[in-house]
């Protein structure tokens, strides 16, 4: 990835090759229609971490990768936000989430970023989730090649201007926060009392302090096969979504989420942070991972 990026910053040194095929005024008949609007779509990302109070280090992953194109062609929003909790002790978790995100990234770059952000290649739905599902399959193949044993959930959001995608194995959660400050919660935990509160066996109640509740039956690393939920979403103007691991979620109940996601007094960066003191305060037994992001236009 860092070879990639390496590449793209390369290029935009050396903007005297790509001056050369950019159009001049004079080519234009009419040179006030590139002054005219242009539809675009804006989001503003923030992320915040912590390895909780009782854990030594973190086996979560995060990445944000948010671009906005704007210039003489229609404006482009490309994005990838993701969180991956690692399973399996201190070395595997953490190799497996950064693996998770590594191949899973590379991949939707390698798949996305020139074709869709240079080229403006118009990709189906059933394409980009065919490629969301592909990036999955890429990341469980080099955990099971590398880290034998560890295991990592994987939830991302791919951005293609207006139009959102999600991915999402195990139990970080995918939340839209709408206009009117209520969560709609986007995914599925793939989880043992998640199973159980579905068949009617336990209550959501009991489900919070069942001996276990961090049981999987769907994760990366995992030597059974199983496929990625894989949906699309929208957001309108001024909502927000949030992708956040069990260390959050697990110990705030939703009205505290809700309450500090809705705080006025707190600018749009300190929200995730308060959103982790938070789940510290509340005792921070697990690795804490958030990222919050919001359409702005």
């Amino acid at each position: 990835m860092f070879e990639f990026f390496k590449s793209l910053f390369s290029e935009e040194k050396e903007g005297a090759a790509w001056g050369k095929s950019l159009p001049h005024a004079d080519d234009f008949e009419d040179v006030t229609a590139i002054s005219e609007p242009k539809t675009k779509t804006v989001y503003r990302v923030a992320s915040c971490q912590s390895n909780g109070r009782a854990r030594t280090h973190n086996e979560d992953t995060i990445f944000t990768l948010n671009n906005l194109i704007d210039g003489f062609d229609s404006p482009v929003s490309f994005g990838i936000y993701l969180v991956a909790d690692g399973m399996g002790g201190h070395q595997s978790g953490e190799i497996a989430s950064s693996l998770a995100a590594q191949t899973a990234t590379r991949y939707l770059m390698e798949k996305f970023f020139y074709d869709f952000v240079y080229d403006r290649k118009n990709f189906t739905d059933d394409e980009v989730k065919r490629l969301l599902n592909n990036a999955v399959d890429a990341a469980q193949k080099s955990i099971s090649q590398r880290v034998p044993g560890g295991g990592t959930t994987l939830t991302l959001v791919l951005n293609l201007s207006d139009r959102l995608f999600f991915a999402h194995v195990g139990d970080c959660r995918l939340y839209v926060i709408g206009l009117d400050g209520q969560l709609t919660l986007k995914t599925k935990d793939h989880s043992l009392v998640k199973r159980l509160v579905d068949l009617g066996e336990i209550t959501e109640n009991e489900a919070s302090f069942h001996p276990q509740r961090n049981v999987l039956y769907r994760a990366l690393g995992q030597n059974d096969p199983f496929e990625a939920d894989i949906d699309q979403f929208i957001l309108k103007k001024g909502e927000r979504f949030m992708i956040c691991s069990d260390g959050l979620w697990g110990v705030l109940e939703e009205n505290q989420m809700k309450e500090i996601l809705n705080d006025r007094h707190l600018n749009f960066e300190k929200i995730v942070c308060s959103l982790v003191d938070a789940a510290n305060e509340s005792g921070g037994p697990d690795n804490i991972s958030v990222v919050l992001v919001e359409r702005l236009i």
